[in-house]
């Protein structure tokens, strides 16, 4: 028995927002006040190291639950799946449905429970529940539905990773620049088929004060005295932390699965950093002293943006549909999924497709 992705859907946001339109913002350290490069060099800089050059948003009239949902319709006809045969809805996410005049979070009911209201689903066997465990949301979720069938408590579930961080940001904060929405959506079931999840590996790290390297904070801007707040983030200690941990527990997983690295296809890592993902994967193949295959990395952080959950399912599914930048897959592919992200959580997946 092995457990398969028999469908994928993502929700590609309308909303193009590119650097340039950062140009007039002020931006502040964390202390409040004004840096003293202009933002055409702060612009710079951020898209050297990001590699972002712009970002999609969703549309004012849209909520996090919504664009899960408009995914969760592509997985679903995908896998040719009658919806009502569902045993897990499973949404990964960090903000639950904020809209876009508050900054007020809304996690009652679940989105999960929202999505299974959206996708008019009868069955109340169908449970729909949310997880929140930072970007590596969605490959934990997988990991989730994977034990859900394994133990026979399933044979479907619809996993989704949705978030919508343009509700969250500072507009004062640099990091603002980063951050995008959207939605990816996959149904894994029990198959007879060959390959599917081989192996997974999940971390958490928090004994040296990481749990406070992203975490929700006031704006920078001292003079906003309304209490909201902000996604945030220590970059430079979420960036070591990620390659002194990430390429380690891809490794572990690889490992686990008893494949050998020259066997890997690609390598669906979460889009945070493109400067910061070649890094982990320059690592990664380092550990193993072998040297990085010329097409391993897919990435569409250059015109997606971080969407934090969405990022892997996203990536995958263009590259199974659209062949993405040149980028394809095949039956009997291995490929390795890997997301780094707030907690600190670390994860990844070993599957043959």
């Amino acid at each position: 028995m092995s457990y398969k992705i028999t469908g994928s859907g993502c929700f590609i946001p309308s909303v193009v927002q590119g650097n340039s339109a950062f140009i007039d913002y002020s931006f502040l350290d964390n202390n409040g006040s004004k840096f003293e490069i202009d933002n055409n060099t702060i612009i710079e800089k951020f898209n050297s190291i990001t590699g972002i050059e712009e970002r999609k948003y969703i549309a004012p009239e849209l909520n996090t639950s919504d664009i899960a949902c408009q995914a969760a319709l592509k997985a679903i006809k995908d896998a040719k799946l009658d919806p009502e045969t569902l045993d897990y809805i499973i949404v990964a996410h960090n903000f639950g449905d904020i809209s876009s005049n508050s900054k007020q979070i809304d996690t009652l009911p679940s989105l999960a429970s929202r999505v299974k209201a959206k996708l008019k689903i009868q069955n109340p066997s169908c449970v729909a529940y949310d997880i929140l465990f930072g970007c590596p949301g969605w490959v934990e979720a997988m990991i989730q539905a994977q034990a859900f069938i394994k133990a026979g408590m399933a044979k479907k579930c619809l996993v989704i990773g949705a978030d919508a961080l343009s509700r969250v940001v500072d507009l004062h904060d640099r990091d603002s620049m980063i951050y995008a929405d959207g939605a990816g959506a996959t149904i894994l079931e029990e198959s007879n088929q060959e390959g599917g999840i081989l192996s997974h590996c999940s971390m958490t790290f928090t004994a040296d004060h990481e749990a406070d390297f992203i975490f929700y904070g006031k704006s920078y801007n001292t003079r906003n005295l309304n209490g909201d707040k902000f996604i945030k983030m220590q970059g430079r200690k979420v960036y070591e932390f990620a390659l002194n941990k990430v390429p380690a527990a891809m490794k572990k997983c690889l490992d686990d699965a008893k494949i050998e690295i020259e066997q890997l296809k690609k390598i669906f890592i979460h889009q945070a950093n493109k400067k910061m993902d070649e890094a982990i994967i320059k690592r990664f193949y380092k550990l193993h002293k072998k040297t990085i295959p010329k097409d391993i990395l897919p990435m569409n952080i250059e015109e997606f943006g971080n969407s934090s959950v969405a990022t892997v399912p996203t990536l995958f599914d263009l590259v199974l549909k659209q062949n993405y930048k040149g980028h394809s897959l095949n039956k009997g592919d291995i490929i390795l999924f890997a997301s780094v992200g707030a907690g600190m959580n670390i994860n990844a997946i070993t599957y043959q497709i």
